[in-house]
């Protein structure tokens, strides 16, 4: 998979890439992590990409040639890549990272995760010129009703999170199927050696060797974790009916 990751601070973005799962990953091959630094697309010895709004307002906003030609250095080069695979043309996915998108969940990494190449366009001061949005961003995306001071922290965030979902990305494949949000269920508690810290014991059906016993026993903990710490979860949960009357007793 290929993320193209347009920035300000092109830095920012590779360090917090480049290492652990991910870094390894794209080191074997399986991520393609590039940033663009839309700086270098400026037409001043001072590389500033920002003026005032027209019509006055607080800040500086991003200009839109800037970002376009920063956008068509990526775009260039994934249809290179793909015409030389002989596969036909279409425009690339760009995702704006806006308070104003919408949401970022797992069933958007999901989605997202299939495509082949994905392109992040990271704002800064107060935004972008609308312009340039209408004309190359396909998607807004937010990760929470808050405001940070640019795109690239949402970015890595997506980035890791669609990551993971990249097969070989992570060694267990099946650990990915698994965890919190996959099936709207938070994960169920897990436990490491030893079998007793500080007088907590694991419980004992985890160490029964019972196949069947531990999975309905993680899936009654999922449900418990999910009614007490994010219920609202549970409305899109495919729950058995016995399950449902289960929680209804509770």
């Amino acid at each position: 998979m290929n993320f193209y990751i347009l920035t300000l601070f092109p830095d920012m973005v590779s360090q917090g890439l480049n290492t652990s799962i991910i870094g390894r990953a794209a080191g074997r091959g399986l991520l393609s992590i590039r940033t663009v630094n839309i700086r270098d697309y400026a037409f001043n010895k001072h590389q500033s990409v920002d003026d005032y709004p027209y019509g006055g307002g607080a800040g500086m906003l991003m200009q839109a040639e800037p970002v376009y030609l920063a956008y068509e250095a990526a775009a260039e080069e994934i249809r290179t890549r793909r015409q030389g695979c002989g596969e036909q043309e279409r425009k690339p996915r760009v995702v704006y990272l806006s308070p104003q998108g919408a949401v970022f969940n797992q069933c958007m990494a999901d989605e997202l995760a299939k495509e082949e190449d994905l392109i992040f366009l990271c704002g800064h001061y107060e935004g972008i010129d609308e312009r340039v949005l209408e004309e190359i961003v396909t998607d807004q995306v937010s990760i929470g009703d808050y405001v940070l001071t640019g795109g690239e922290l949402p970015a890595m965030v997506m980035v890791d999170t669609i990551s993971r979902l990249v097969p070989g990305v992570l060694h267990n494949d099946v650990s990915a199927e698994s965890e919190s949000f996959q099936d709207n269920l938070l994960e169920h508690p897990q436990y490491s050696r030893p079998e007793v810290w500080h007088g907590k014991r694991v419980p004992e059906v985890l160490l029964s060797g019972h196949h069947a016993n531990i999975l309905k026993w993680k899936r009654e903990q999922s449900i418990l974790r999910t009614k007490e710490r994010r219920p609202d979860l549970l409305e899109r949960c495919a729950l058995t009916e016995q399950e449902k009357v289960w929680i209804g007793k509770m």
